[in-house]
C-alpha cells in the first residue's frame, strides 16, 4: 500500500523497460519435432473434431484455405482459424533473443505458455506446467504429468518443457532483459485437471468448489450439469470467485503455489524465475483475491512487476493501482487517446489541446510513478494491428471498445480494408512510435509491428511472424474466398531500423524513461505538439507535426545556443531563447542541447 514513508510502490526497473509482446504459437517454430498433432488440439474451440488436420504452413497466404481445411467443408471462417497451429514454441523465442536484443527491447511479455489445447492458451489445463508442445518432448511430458497429484505440489515434476522455460528465463536474464508471463486466473479450460474431475465425479470431486457450478447431474430429476463460462463461453469455466469472499480456497491455493513455482523455481532464488506477471481480464477477478495474491507475490519478490489488463473507463482503473494489487496496467486509454489524435478523422478526431488534456488527466489519475510503469501500447493480440488501424482510420473510434472490436474483424465487416499499408500510412505509424518512445510510460511493441506486419482484429492480428530467412506467399485471398491484387509479405527494413533507432534513443536517455513531463506547445491550428522531458541536468525536447503538410514551429524556452535532432542529426541554432524548426508532414524531432 502507499504510505507517507513509501509514496511510490512500483519497481524502479519497470520504469526503464521497452516491452515486446510475444504470442508464442506465432512467433517462431524453433523445433518442428514438437509440433502439435490432431489429438493435441482436442478440447479447444471449436469443440467438434476436424475431419482432417495438419500443421499450417508458416509462410502461406493468411486467408488461403489449405487442402486439409477444404476437406472439413464449408464452415465459418473463425472455425478454420481456431484450428490452425503453426508450430511456434519456446525454442523459437530462444533462437530469436539476439534479434530482440539487437532491436533494443529490454523486457518480454509472453502470452500464456501454460498447458492448453488452444492456439492462444487462455484455456489453461494447468498453471504449473508449460505446454508440452512448446517443449522438446511432448509425449514424455504428458506421461510425467499423468503421474502427479495436482493437489500435492510435492508430486509436481519438472517436464522437458518446464526446463526449457527455465532456460529461456536464464538466457533472457543473461542479456540484461526481463520477462513476464501471462496469468489467467479468472477461468481455466475444460481440459483442466480440475474441471475434468468435476465433470466425472460431480459433487464427489475434490475440486467441486473450484468453479461456478449452476447445477449438478441428477438422473432422477433429469436436471443436468451446468456451470458459468467466461462471457458464456462453455470451454472456459469460471473459477469460483466473488467480491464479497474472494476466490475459493482450492483454486486460490493452487494459483499461489503455481505463482511461487515460476517466480522462485526449485527454490533457486528469484533470479531464476520470471520478473512478474501480466494478468488477464483483471477487472473480472475480485479485488479481494488480487490483494491476497499481490501480498503473496511481494513476499516472494518485492521487486516483481504486476500489470493488469483493464479495458475500463479511466476512473474505474484507479482502484486497481493503489499499491496493494497492481503496479500498472496495459494502458489502453493511452492507445485510445493516441488514436483520436494521430489517426481518427471527422467527429472522432481531437485537437492537440484536447490530446494534451487527455494525457494530463491520465497521468493525474494514478498514484505516484504508476504512469511510468504502465504499458503504453497500441497493438495487441486483442486489437487490430497498428498498421491496419491506420489503413482503416475513419472506420470508427477505438475508444468504443465493444463496437470497434467487431468493426475491425475483416471476416465480419467487408468494409474493413485488409491491404498492406502504403508509404503515407507507414509514416503515420512512425509518428506514433516517435511519440510512444518519448512519452511517459513503458512502451510496448506487439511482435511484428516493427517489421510492418498488418492485420485486422483477432484472429487476424495473430499471423505468423515475418522472418528474413523465410519466403512468404503474397496475400491475394480475401476472407470470403475471392481474390485481390497481391500484397507482398516482406520485412519493412526501413521501419525496423526506425524502431531500432527510437528504442536506442529511449534506452540511452534517462530523461525519456523517468524524467518529468511538461507541454511546451499545443497548437490546434497547426496540429503541432511539443513537450520536454527533464531529469537532473538532462533535457530532451520533442516536437511533433501531426499535419499532412510541412510546418515551421517555434519552440520557446530553449536556453542552449545549439540543439541536435537525435533522429536526423540536424543542428538547430537558437535566437533569443527560441528555436525555429521545419518539420515534415507527420514527422517529428527529438532535440538535445549540445
Amino acid at each position: 500500500m502507499i504510505t507517507k514513508s513509501n509514496p511510490s510502490f512500483v519497481p524502479e526497473w519497470a520504469k526503464k523497460i521497452v516491452w515486446y509482446q510475444i504470442f508464442p504459437e506465432r512467433f517462431r517454430d524453433g523445433d518442428s519435432s514438437n509440433n502439435p498433432t490432431k489429438a493435441d488440439i482436442l478440447g479447444a474451440d471449436p469443440q467438434e473434431p476436424p475431419l482432417a488436420w495438419d500443421v499450417h504452413p508458416w509462410c502461406s497466404d493468411w486467408y488461403k484455405l489449405q487442402p486439409y481445411e477444404k476437406i472439413n467443408g464449408p464452415q465459418p471462417w473463425w472455425k478454420h482459424l481456431l484450428r490452425r497451429r503453426y508450430g511456434g514454441d519456446l525454442q523459437g523465442i530462444i533462437d530469436k533473443l539476439d534479434y530482440l536484443q539487437d532491436l533494443g527491447v529490454t523486457g518480454l511479455y509472453l502470452n500464456p505458455v501454460f498447458d492448453s489445447p488452444s492456439l492462444h492458451k487462455y484455456d489453461g489445463a494447468s498453471y504449473h506446467h508449460i505446454d508440452p508442445n512448446f517443449g522438446p518432448d511432448p509425449e514424455g511430458d504428458l506421461q510425467l504429468i499423468s503421474q502427479e497429484n495436482p493437489l500435492d505440489p510435492d508430486t509436481w515434476v519438472w517436464t522437458a518443457a518446464d526446463e526449457l522455460a527455465l532456460r529461456l528465463i536464464r538466457e533472457v536474464h543473461q542479456r540484461g532483459m526481463r520477462i513476464i508471463f501471462d496469468g489467467v486466473f479468472n477461468h481455466m479450460g475444460i481440459n483442466s485437471f480440475a474441471f475434468r474431475d468435476v465433470v466425472e465425479n460431480q459433487q464427489a470431486s475434490p475440486y467441486k468448489d473450484w468453479f461456478m457450478i449452476r447445477s449438478w447431474d441428477h438422473p432422477d430429476t433429469g436436471k443436468g450439469f451446468d456451470y458459468e463460462g467466461w462471457w458464456g463461453i462453455k470451454s472456459l469455466p469460471e473459477l469460483n470467485d466473488n467480491d464479497e469472499q474472494g476466490m475459493a480456497p482450492g483454486p486460490r491455493d493452487y494459483i499461489f503455489r503455481a505463482t511461487e513455482r515460476w517466480m522462485n523455481p526449485k527454490g533457486l532464488g528469484t533470479d531464476s524465475g520470471i520478473d512478474g506477471w501480466r494478468l488477464d481480464v483483471a477487472f473480472q477477478v475480485s479485488h479481494h483475491f488480487w490483494k491476497q495474491w499481490c501480498k503473496k507475490v511481494r513476499s516472494i519478490n518485492p521487486e516483481a512487476y504486476l500489470t493488469a489488463e483493464l479495458v475500463l473507463p479511466e476512473d474505474e482503473v484507479v482502484p486497481f493501482v493503489q499499491g496493494d494489487e497492481f503496479d500498472g496496467e496495459m494502458n489502453y486509454n493511452f492507445a485510445f487517446a493516441c488514436a483520436e489524435f494521430f489517426f481518427n478523422t471527422g467527429e472522432h478526431r481531437i485537437s492537440a489541446t484536447e490530446f494534451d488534456q487527455k494525457l494530463e488527466r491520465l497521468r493525474g489519475l494514478y498514484p505516484k510513478d504508476v504512469a511510468y510503469v504502465s504499458m503504453n501500447l497500441f497493438s495487441s493480440h486483442d486489437t487490430d494491428r497498428l498498421a491496419s488501424h491506420i489503413v482503416n482510420r475513419g472506420l470508427g473510434n477505438f475508444r468504443d471498445w465493444g463496437t470497434y472490436y467487431q468493426l475491425a474483424k475483416p471476416a465480419e465487416n467487408p468494409a474493413y480494408q485488409i491491404s498492406k499499408p502504403n508509404a503515407s500510412e507507414v509514416q503515420l505509424q512512425k509518428l506514433f512510435v516517435l511519440f510512444q518512445m518519448t512519452y511517459v510510460g513503458a512502451p510496448m511493441v506487439y511482435y511484428g509491428d516493427e517489421v510492418g506486419m498488418w492485420g485486422g482484429n483477432d484472429p487476424d492480428c495473430r499471423k505468423p511472424m515475418i522472418w528474413d530467412d523465410l519466403k512468404y506467399e503474397d496475400e491475394v485471398w480475401c476472407p470470403d474466398g475471392s481474390t485481390r491484387s497481391p500484397d507482398p509479405v516482406l520485412i519493412d527494413e526501413e521501419l525496423r531500423a526506425y524502431y531500432k533507432t527510437l528504442i536506442a534513443i529511449r534506452n540511452t536517455h534517462p530523461a525519456l524513461q523517468t524524467g518529468s513531463y511538461r507541454t511546451m506547445v499545443a497548437d490546434d491550428k497547426e496540429h503541432v505538439l511539443a513537450f520536454e522531458r527533464v531529469l537532473g541536468e538532462e533535457r530532451v525536447v520533442v516536437a511533433l507535426n501531426n499535419a499532412s503538410t510541412t510546418r515551421t514551429v517555434t519552440l520557446p524556452e530553449m536556453p542552449a545556443s545549439q540543439y541536435k535532432d537525435l533522429l536526423s542529426g540536424q543542428m538547430i541554432i537558437t535566437k533569443d531563447m527560441e528555436a525555429t524548426i521545419t518539420i515534415s508532414p507527420h514527422a517529428g524531432v527529438i532535440l538535445e542541447a549540445i
